[in-house]
């Protein structure tokens, strides 16, 4: 059957409609109990290893391989699921656009129409993001099981991407569409590189690994900034967008966010500059090890 048929035509698609009553996790309730249950848990595994005495990483196994796997297949089916889902819903629905003063297909991606609700197509593949971003969450657990250093302070990131991606849903916020295309595009690319490392295929360690972490991270922040800008214009340009209240929180967030792809990056250059590398079975880690050349330099 026609894969466009999978990815934007079934009824269970068409169909959908974010409800509190038939949507599971749609609730506020839920997504305050989830975040402070995460970060509870989080907590009392970090204790739990210090009071252990346990200094070694855990071993996992193939967990997180399995995870990287998963999350990229994932990534890319809401890529290419979204993608279509846009495009036949801007194809659709064009002779519209004229009553809510839409002009071009730019304008629709970053500026929903005021009363915008979330159903349908484009929603549906949020909602899947909204859920890949609850399970992405369960990187914080490799990084406290296998010791990380700063494991604990991307508590903070997991959480405000799932704070964003439920705002989009419950306020129909603009430009949550090229937000997904972006993150999910990113991700895959990401964890499946993380993949073809974990199964131990070729990746010319951790040089190589760091690029291609930063290369992702500045994509999507570069992408958000110019999509939060665009989101601004329009709405004081062309009489306003859906879900404004929201995409202030979520600029909010965005900007906390890179402050904290700021301070890795100089945190980074200090490592650096002080011998040390990043590990090698773990691109997005700080847990670091002594470069070989580092004793011959202090030894001159």
């Amino acid at each position: 059957m026609d894969i466009i048929y999978w990815l934007a035509k079934h009824p269970a698609i068409v169909g959908f409609r974010w409800s509190h009553a038939h949507s599971w996790g749609s609730t506020w309730f839920f997504l305050f109990s989830a975040i402070a249950i995460y970060v509870l848990l989080a907590v009392v595994l970090h204790l739990s290893l210090l009071l252990l005495g346990r200094r070694e990483p855990v071993p996992l196994g193939p967990l997180p391989t399995l995870h990287s796997l998963l999350m990229a297949l994932l990534s890319a089916s809401i890529f290419l699921g979204i993608l279509a889902s846009s495009l036949l819903e801007m194809s659709e629905t064009r002779w519209f656009w004229r009553r809510t003063k839409t002009e071009s297909s730019l304008q629709w991606l970053l500026c929903f129409p005021i009363g915008t609700r979330p159903t349908g197509r484009v929603f549906f593949w949020s909602y899947l993001f909204y859920l890949s971003r609850l399970l992405h969450s369960l990187r914080v657990f490799f990084s406290i099981l296998r010791r990380r250093r700063h494991a604990l302070s991307r508590l903070f990131s997991h959480s405000a991407l799932v704070v964003m991606s439920f705002l989009w849903l419950e306020f129909s916020q603009s430009f949550q569409v090229v937000a997904i295309l972006s993150a999910t595009a990113a991700h895959a690319v990401l964890f499946g590189y993380r993949f073809w490392v974990g199964v131990g295929l070729p990746s010319g360690g951790p040089r190589n690994c760091f690029p291609i972490v930063v290369a992702c991270q500045v994509g999507l922040l570069g992408c958000n900034l110019v999509c939060h800008l665009g989101v601004l214009l329009m709405h004081l340009c062309r009489g306003g967008c859906s879900g404004i209240g929201a995409w202030v929180f979520n600029s909010v967030l965005n900007g906390a966010l890179l402050l904290l792809f700021l301070n890795c990056c100089v945190r980074r250059a200090l490592m650096k500059r002080n011998g040390l590398l990043p590990d090698d079975d773990d691109c997005g880690s700080h847990h670091c090890r002594k470069s070989p050349g580092s004793e011959l330099l202090k030894n001159k």
